[in-house]
């Protein structure tokens, strides 16, 4: 089993004590994003977990902790996203430099392999031209040359509650046939180019549109080749069918939940509002079993951990 953490919130920058908490309780309870009412006990226990894939935009509170994880023989690599957008489309993201610096401690901690640079997603704007992300890309890539062997790019994908958020951008506008025009393409070059210069691989994530002339492959954030390349274990290559059809990544376990990331992104697909996500914030108990709130009946202590069972 693959543990997702997670594509749905920032658990290391805003719920590192609770995933450590779950961590030692050997469990995490679920609640099904449909149906809150129905709930899932999912092991974490070492023995039952293949991998961890954190997902986050800031690793300070969970870099400390991660002893416990290599004591305790759990195996895990990052996502971590860096775009330095300005304050107007990420609002309470750590600034670029100071992500830059945390990125680099995680790397020299646990390896520049196991942690990836996700310059995602592309949004393409009258504040974010091409020609500004050119800029951006180079600049982040060229401070962490060394610090990582891989970034994951990719568009925005403009839902609705993301074409909400995004319109109370006072005067952003955005470029919408971007993905299908020629200057996406030698966007993406630019990308591929940069990429190459300062030593890393670069892959697309859920993307249609074929980059391959650019050198820019279909990736898997959740990747079963990179499974074994850093842990030498085989995992189930079946694709996740929660995911996009255009996300090729393999099964895992999702432990987050949405509209609880407070880091303010306006083209966020997992938060409806930031206003929410902060009333959420306040339900958190870092030793409940649940990410937000309280299970509504107790558990069996002895409960076989293994067991997924439904509630």
């Amino acid at each position: 089993m693959i543990i997702s953490a997670s594509r749905r919130t920032d658990i290391p920058a805003f719920y590192a004590e609770w995933f450590l908490n779950r961590i030692s309780d050997g469990y995490v309870l679920l609640k099904n994003p449909f149906n809150a009412h129905q709930i899932r006990r999912v092991s974490l226990r070492a023995e039952d977990v293949d991998a961890i894939v954190f997902w986050t935009r800031n690793a300070e509170k969970l870099i400390p902790s991660l002893k416990i994880l290599d004591a305790r023989g759990y195996r895990y690599y990052f996502q971590y996203t860096i775009t330095g957008y300005p304050r107007s489309i990420e609002q309470s993201v750590p600034a670029t430099r100071r992500a830059i610096q945390t990125f680099i401690e995680l790397s020299a901690l646990i390896g520049p392999e196991k942690n990836i640079w996700r310059y995602d997603p592309i949004l393409v704007s009258n504040v974010t031209s091409i020609d500004e992300h050119k800029r951006i890309f180079e600049k982040i890539a060229r401070a962490l040359e060394g610090h990582t062997n891989r970034v994951v790019i990719s568009f925005v994908d403009m839902y609705k509650r993301v074409s909400a958020n995004i319109g109370q951008v006072p005067g952003l506008i955005m470029e919408k046939e971007t993905a299908k025009c020629e200057m996406f393409q030698t966007l993406a070059q630019h990308f591929a180019n940069i990429s190459a210069q300062f030593g890393m691989s670069i892959q697309s994530c859920a993307e249609e549109i074929d980059l391959s002339r650019q050198g820019i492959m279909h990736g898997k954030c959740i990747d079963d080749e990179l499974i074994r390349s850093l842990f030498d274990i085989s995992v189930a290559r079946r694709k996740d069918k929660n995911q996009r059809p255009s996300c090729a990544c393999i099964e895992s376990v999702d432990i987050g939940q949405y509209d609880t990331c407070l880091h303010g992104c306006k083209y966020c697909y997992a938060t409806t509002n930031h206003a929410l996500a902060t009333r959420n914030f306040e339900k958190h108990n870092p030793k409940s079993p649940l990410l937000l709130g309280e299970p509504e009946m107790p558990l069996e202590p002895n409960i076989d951990h293994q067991q997924e069972s439904l509630f």
